[in-house]
């Protein structure tokens, strides 16, 4: 048998190395937040290392655990603002195997803008099955716990195919905020064309990691939807913070941009405010 050339040999091994990130991904995009008894206070600094400048003043960060009703726990981060200007919640759910830490910079800025914001764990996610409608109703889930009368759903990638599932099933949803939406299995486009309240997506360029922006898809047939693309953003440009694993994996030689993803957690308070009808406001000063 005719030995392999180099060339073919070293494309095996980058396959090899691709696949073995992607494995990697699935495996350890989703670390454990620690257990915490539910309703336990945190100090904003102690909330997490990541926490934004300026978090500390006047913010009230929550951590509490409720159940799925399948059985997972889910755990849950409440960023309370100090001086509130509506009473209705913004529910985040973050992206495929990631975790609630992804999208602590959107709730922080919108809880600094008086919007109450809540972040999760979805615990029903599997490498080999999302679990998609469950982690809607796991949002639902959320929203009664806090007893909250109106809500908007909002989410990343896969957790903006939740977030749509939880806007369509709940009838207490005012509207639904996707961040580069990925669909899968046309869950979102049934969901979207059955939709009755509004829905705004931002969406980055076509890439591998957002399924070549198939979530344009979903927009296309909801009534009531609006798209804005960000030029030139990256997968993980809409998460808040991202980390070197999804650069390495979604972005490859693009590392992201920090401008961008503030000009990605702008716009999306933005439309939170919009949805919310709440005029539009300017960032703290730190």
């Amino acid at each position: 048998m005719k030995p392999p050339s180099p060339s073919a040999t070293r494309t095996r091994l980058g396959a090899g190395l691709l696949a073995a990130l992607a494995l990697t991904f699935a495996l350890v995009g989703c670390p454990g937040m620690g257990r915490r008894a539910s309703g336990t206070l945190l100090p904003p600094k102690a909330a997490s290392p990541l926490a934004a400048p300026g978090t500390a003043n006047g913010l009230v960060i929550q951590a509490g655990i409720l159940q799925s009703a399948t059985g997972c726990r889910i755990e849950t981060r409440r960023f309370a603002p100090r001086q509130p200007r509506t009473q209705t919640p913004v529910i985040l759910a973050h992206g495929f195997l990631r975790d609630q830490r992804r999208l602590e910079g959107l709730a922080i800025a919108l809880a600094e803008r008086g919007i109450p914001a809540v972040t999760l764990n979805l615990c029903n996610s599997r490498p080999w099955d999302g679990r998609h409608v469950q982690n809607g109703r796991d949002m639902i889930a959320v929203a009664r716990d806090l007893g909250a009368r109106q809500v908007v759903y909002a989410g990343f990638s896969a957790g903006g195919l939740a977030a749509l599932v939880a806007g369509r099933l709940d009838p207490t949803a005012v509207g639904v905020l996707a961040l580069d939406l990925v669909d899968t299995q046309g869950i979102g486009v049934g969901m979207a064309r059955a939709l009755d309240k509004p829905l705004i997506g931002l969406a980055g360029e076509p890439a591998g990691c957002n399924a070549g922006n198939n979530g344009r898809a979903v927009f296309a047939v909801s009534p009531k939807a609006r798209l804005i693309p960000v030029a030139g953003a990256s997968h993980c440009d809409f998460e808040s913070p991202t980390d070197w694993l999804c650069e390495t994996v979604c972005t490859g030689v693009d590392a992201g941009s920090p401008a961008r993803r503030q000009v990605i957690i702008e716009q999306s308070v933005a439309a939170v405010s919009d949805l919310l009808g709440l005029p539009r406001t300017a960032p703290p000063e730190v």
